[in-house]
């Protein structure tokens, strides 16, 4: 170019320079007074750092506050609740409305027959407390009705590889994927871990007969995390900080108290043997040895302030559940309408994507088994519907109250008019 600029009169344009650039994340740099917060971060893959003793550990003791914990106990049970609600209503969405109508009845007589609605209610809770749980798909001849189907829980501690050694190069504890990474068979133990009488024994399931219902947190995750994880800890400070105001206003409520004296070493005051204890008697006067006096035990313990720390507590607990607080806390004394409603819209949301979920996750597939055994029954399913591979539908959950039902008239009615929304949603 420099020849060509020569001939053209032009200057040729100078080389561009290389630009060192120095820069750094602030977030990166160890130091002494960052060193011991990130001491426990680390580079683990997700199936590492969810290894099964991880994963024991994890469970039971969010089965345990879940258990002891009321708050824990509650906020499961209303997530529970709120996803699931009665259970979830099958639409089905072929051109015949007589077989459509004949089919979804047909299935709402077999989901109540199983309890379908108790056991998918279980299942939330139980990736609430357990990270994950699994459902056999099987016959069971005691189902009342045509269709023989059953869905049975299995827990998270049953799926393991606890005989196997070495685990193959696609097996991650008692789930086998082939080389795509599909699961393709599951190890379930014969025997709960936690039994008293347990063997190691297990039984192998094609992938085709279990679901597995969990939600992952990171790409290639294969085993589930309690829902309840973060907030552990935040428990057993809840937990702390209620029996020391507890130990507190109890000791202000007794009398306990210490004696002591104003006299110097070897003064005038009679000798009393340290630590020593008296026994009180109510309604009674007390003397005490010449030059002594009695005062009584002041607790320190900022009581006025338990009532902000738990609401903080529970807050925070409840966020990582998308929870608001007056959910979590059965209280709604501190908020407003407008608060109310703004908070919930978050956890609204929360609760569609785990419908969603558990709609792809679950339902789709109870509803694919039930449909291939009902289409060999012939009074159940008409023949021109018996075709079909996979059956077109829609799943429907229970609504949400609303606290104004006059204004949700209302607002219905208006987007009814102006065609932003559809019978079918609002009846929902």
């Amino acid at each position: 170019m420099g020849w060509l600029a020569g001939i053209l009169g032009r200057k040729a344009p100078a080389a561009p320079r290389a630009i060192s650039i120095r820069a750094r994340y602030d977030a990166a740099a160890t130091t002494d007074a960052n060193r011991k917060h990130w001491a426990n971060a680390d580079g683990l893959s997700a199936d590492a750092a969810a290894a099964p003793e991880i994963r024991r550990i994890l469970r039971n003791r969010a089965r345990y506050e879940s258990a002891n914990n009321s708050y824990a106990a509650g906020i499961v049970a209303t997530l529970a609740n709120d996803v699931v609600g009665t259970g979830p209503r099958l639409q089905v969405l072929t051109d015949d409305p007589d077989a459509n109508n004949a089919i979804e009845q047909a299935f709402n007589a077999w989901a109540r027959s199983i309890n379908l609605a108790d056991r998918l209610r279980t299942m939330r809770m139980a990736r609430a407390h357990s990270g994950e749980c699994f459902a056999k798909l099987a016959s069971n001849p005691v189902v009342p009705g045509p269709v023989k189907l059953d869905v049975g829980l299995i827990e998270a501690d049953r799926v393991a590889s606890l005989n196997y050694g070495v685990l193959g190069p696609y097996e991650v504890d008692g789930i086998v994927y082939d080389a795509s990474g599909n699961p393709v068979a599951y190890r379930v133990l014969r025997d709960h871990p936690g039994d008293r009488s347990v063997t190691l024994a297990s039984d192998v399931y094609e992938a085709s007969r279990i679901v597995h219902y969990f939600m992952p947190a990171r790409p290639e995750q294969h085993r589930g995390i309690p829902d309840l994880v973060p907030a552990l800890p935040l428990f057993a400070q809840l937990r702390r900080y209620t029996i020391a105001v507890l130990s507190a206003a109890e000791t202000a409520a007794n009398f306990a108290g210490t004696v002591e004296t104003d006299a110097p070493a070897n003064g005038e005051a009679d000798p009393v043997e340290p630590m020593d204890t008296i026994e009180l008697e109510a309604n009674s006067l007390l003397t005490l040895p010449a030059g002594w006096k009695m005062s009584q035990v002041k607790p320190e313990q900022p009581t006025t302030s338990y009532g902000e720390f738990k609401r903080e507590i529970l807050n925070e607990i409840a966020r990582c559940l998308n929870m608001p607080f007056n959910v979590a806390a059965g209280n709604s004394s501190g908020y407003n309408y407008a608060s109310g409603r703004l908070d919930h819209q978050t956890y609204f949301k929360a609760i569609r994507i785990d419908q969603a979920h558990m709609a792809r996750t679950v339902l789709d597939r109870v509803l694919a088994e039930w449909f291939d055994e009902a289409k060999l029954i012939e009074a159940l399913v008409p023949p021109r519907v018996r075709v079909l591979e996979s059956l077109p539908h829609q799943w429907f959950w229970d609504g949400t109250e609303h606290v104004d039902p006059a204004k949700e008239a209302t607002a219905q009615a208006t987007r009814l008019a102006n065609n932003t929304t559809t019978l079918a949603c609002e009846f929902a």
